[in-house]
């Protein structure tokens, strides 16, 4: 995440635990764990303080894949690594997205829907707005 060289990384090589870049357009906190994240429950419970209401996840396939309480967009570069993510991959799948929606001529990858990026992302915005309107939890 941070890059080699950088004050902030330098920061962290000399041992602190957090780390915060501003700028004025952002900050940045950077946590140092004791321990590698390898399962869902460790990585949201480090949120859980922050009062979100959608969080996303980029990556963490291996983690994330096999987890039905998990809403999905799944991207790859090409139809075979698309095919290759899928594989193994429960539902809820609420869109495909990234360079392969890019190269698609179809708007649906069997029932999911292909989502171009940027040119459609209200249609995105309106796919999760809708699946988490449908499964609220009192």
């Amino acid at each position: 995440m941070d890059k080699e060289g950088t004050n902030t990384w330098r920061y962290a090589k000399a041992g602190a635990k957090v780390i915060v870049a501003i700028s004025p357009e952002e900050v940045a906190i950077i946590k140092k764990t004791e321990m590698p994240l390898d399962s869902l429950d460790q990585m949201t419970a480090l949120i859980k303080q922050e009062d979100l209401d959608i969080v996303f996840f980029e990556g963490f396939h291996r983690l994330i894949a096999k987890s039905a309480d998990v809403p999905k967009i799944i991207t790859a570069v090409d139809e075979n690594g698309l095919k290759q993510t899928l594989e193994g991959t429960v539902e809820p799948i609420l869109a495909i997205a990234g360079i392969v929606a890019q190269n698609s001529s179809s708007p649906t990858y069997g029932n999911i829907p292909i989502i171009k990026l940027p040119e459609n992302g209200q249609k995105l915005v309106e796919l999760v707005k809708k699946y988490l309107t449908q499964n609220k939890t009192a």
